[in-house]
């Protein structure tokens, strides 16, 4: 059976970070505004992590699964699958940075193993808690701005490390599974499921390796006839980062694009009120403790997240569809009840 300290009145929530990168900083922040108490392994920067953050540092990773009620994966895709069935075996709940897996396939395996074992696994898509975005699906799901219709996406910041794992599509996915796997996401969260996926890239891969910058495009068709335009675009050094989504209805369109304001744009018959859309301020919790927040509620018996593994699963398919058509230079159709037919009675 699972463990769970915090299910004991009183005891803090005790995590195993896996990993000491970049994003590990906003997961500590994550869980230190929840309470936990949190020890790290990772092959290289555990120390500093802890020093900054007030950690408690283990030698190897048998020995943090073996203190802790959750496991945190915030290392390289390629090594998600290992550590979350070796978390999953333990019987602890796993949150795992997106994606999930490097394949659908090994998102697959971790889910059996999960349903199996009886613990939880959710995928860390934190763009789901951004207020832009979830303020975007509330105007949809309410249905302001009537059937969506056309939805674009952009992404664009500067390349990973020059020579890091993220360049390697075995090992990272490249552009489409690292960054774009987001976007993707989102379209299938606020347009619905896909039924055909056609993507270009520029400049191409080349021997598995991709280019150091380099712009893509995937266009996905809804079951719902919509149509999803996602662009991706890792940049030289010193690009800002910038990410944009408008979402045009039937009755209106709703949009944002940062480094703005951070409003929300809507364009509708004036008779209908803007102000249930407009985000929160900057002294909002952070999207990251948000996520978080879900997911330990959801360990301790609460109610499912808003990003599940079936979801997870089929943002990893849909980058694999995309990769697919750039190859083939084709459409590639798409079913979801497909991806997860050999999951219906494995995935909750």
């Amino acid at each position: 059976m699972p463990r769970f300290a915090a299910e004991s009145e009183g005891a803090a929530l005790r995590v195993g970070l896996v990993g000491a990168g970049g994003i590990s900083h906003v997961h500590v922040a994550g869980w230190q505004a929840l309470g936990a108490d949190i020890s790290v392994f990772s092959k290289a920067g555990a120390d500093a992590l802890a020093e900054q953050h007030g950690l408690t540092v283990v030698s190897t990773f048998e020995e943090l699964v073996d203190l802790v009620d959750v496991v945190d994966i915030v290392t390289p895709t390629a090594t998600h699958r290992e550590l979350a069935l070796t978390a999953i075996a333990a019987g602890r709940h796993v949150v795992c940075e997106k994606p999930l897996a490097a394949t659908s396939a090994e998102a697959k395996e971790i889910a059996r193993a999960a349903r199996a074992a009886g613990v939880q696994v959710y995928p860390a898509h934190v763009v789901r808690y951004f207020p832009e975005y979830v303020a975007l699906k509330r105007a949809i799901t309410t249905g302001v701005i009537g059937e969506p219709a056309v939805l674009r996406f952009t992404r664009a910041g500067e390349a990973p490390r020059a020579g890091s794992w993220f360049f390697d599509e075995t090992a990272g996915g490249g552009i489409v599974l690292d960054q774009m796997i987001h976007d993707l996401d989102q379209a299938r969260w606020l347009a619905g499921e896909v039924v055909q996926v056609y993507a270009v890239q520029n400049p191409p891969t080349r021997e598995g390796t991709v280019p150091a910058v380099v712009t893509a495009q995937i266009v996905l068709t809804h079951l719902s006839g919509a149509v999803s335009h996602v662009q991706g675009y890792w940049g030289p050094t010193g690009l800002t980062f910038r990410t944009s989504v408008d979402v045009a209805g039937s009755a209106g369109t709703v949009g944002y694009e940062s480094p703005d304001d951070g409003s929300i744009r809507m364009d509708m018959p004036a008779a209908t009120s803007a102000d249930d859309y407009l985000p929160p301020r900057t002294h909002a919790e952070s999207p990251y403790t948000l996520e978080l927040r879900e997911f330990a509620a959801a360990f301790a018996g609460g109610p499912v997240p808003r990003i599940d593994l079936e979801d997870g699963i089929l943002a990893i398919a849909l980058a694999e569809a995309a990769v697919a058509s750039i190859a083939s230079g084709a459409a590639v159709d798409f079913n979801a009840d497909v991806v997860l037919a050999d999951l219906q009675e494995v995935v909750a």
